[in-house]
């Protein structure tokens, strides 16, 4: 199973974060590759809860996440899957001085059933998963700035 962890800190408290993270509906302006949401559970993000969204073209196609642990203003975890691979992503927001720390993290496992996979993995697509996990950590970041100074 590989795994790829990315940290941000950004200048926003915990529930502000959280509540940006848990918006549906703003996906698109953070997620990498999220295009649309195809289906979201009303009780999302409580554990249990699921949503479906396509990601553009050149994307993942459909991913699903179904929420497996959830806590308020401290983060959640979902089982995610695509065509490609199934695994566990993990948001958690931790309060410092300044802000929050953000740590976006997958856990997960390619569902080829090519015998070089692990190669593959090693020398390609863990590397690429933490490249998508650091563009949708930044834009998070920018997308709070933003938030921020709308409300000023």
């Amino acid at each position: 199973m590989g795994k790829a962890r990315v940290v941000l800190e950004v200048n926003a408290s915990p529930s502000d974060a959280e509540r940006l993270w848990n918006d549906s509906s703003r996906r698109s302006a953070f997620i990498d590759g999220f295009a649309a949401v195809v289906e979201c559970g009303e009780d999302w993000p409580l554990v249990g809860s699921t949503l479906i969204w396509r990601s553009g073209p050149q994307g993942r196609g459909r991913v699903s996440e179904t929420v497996i642990r959830y806590e308020p203003h401290a983060g959640q975890s979902v089982e995610v899957q695509d065509d490609q691979l199934y695994g566990v992503q993990s948001v958690s927001f931790a309060a410092v001085e300044d802000g929050t720390v953000v740590a976006l993290e997958l856990d997960y496992r390619l569902i080829s059933s090519n015998p070089l996979k692990g190669l593959l993995d090693l020398l390609f697509v863990r590397r690429a998963i933490a490249e998508s996990l650091g563009r949708t950590l930044a834009r998070f970041g920018r997308e709070l700035d933003s938030d921020r100074d709308l409300l000023r």
